[in-house]
C-alpha cells in the first residue's frame, strides 16, 4: 500500500512540476491551452490502459471541464507501439488546466476506478507533458 501511494504522489507531482513559460513569438497568445500527455505503460498494461480510458477516465475529462482533442497510439513497434498511449487536451487557459485535474485528480469516481484498474498491478510507469499553444498560423483557436 505505501508502494502505491507513493507511485501516486509522484504521478501527481509529475503533473504539477511548474514550468517556465517561454513561448515563441509564432505562437498564438489568446486561445485554447493544450497539453499532450504521452503515457508509458507498464509491461503488458497497455490494453488495460485503453480499457480503463474507454470505460472511464474520457467521462471524467469531461465532467472536469477537459477538452479532448484526440487520443494516438505510434504505429510501429520502434516507437512504442505496445507501450504508449499519446493523446491531447485544451483548456481555456492554463490555470484551468491546473484547476480541472485538481478536482480530477480528487473525483471519488476516478480514485474507485484507478484502484480497480489497477489489482493485478500498476498500469502506467511513466507520464511525460508537454505545455502547448496552437501557433498563429495552423487556423487553431
Amino acid at each position: 500500500m505505501k508502494h502505491i501511494l507513493l507511485i501516486l504522489t509522484l504521478l501527481f507531482a509529475m503533473t504539477t512540476i511548474a514550468k517556465t513559460p517561454a513561448p515563441s513569438p509564432s505562437l498564438r497568445k489568446d486561445g485554447k491551452f493544450y497539453e499532450m500527455r504521452i503515457y508509458h505503460a507498464a509491461p503488458g498494461k497497455l490494453e488495460d490502459l485503453h480499457k480503463r480510458f474507454r470505460d472511464h477516465t474520457i467521462k471524467l475529462f469531461k465532467k472536469h471541464g477537459m477538452e479532448i482533442v484526440g487520443f494516438y497510439g505510434p504505429t510501429d513497434q520502434e516507437d512504442g507501439s505496445e507501450t504508449k498511449l499519446i493523446y491531447i487536451l485544451g483548456y481555456p487557459s492554463r490555470e484551468a488546466r491546473a484547476a480541472s485535474w485538481k478536482a480530477f485528480q480528487g473525483d471519488e469516481e476516478w480514485k474507485t476506478a484507478q484502484k480497480a484498474s489497477e489489482v493485478n498491478g500498476k498500469l502506467v510507469d511513466k507520464v511525460e507533458s508537454i505545455f502547448m499553444n496552437a501557433t498563429d498560423y495552423a487556423g487553431h483557436k
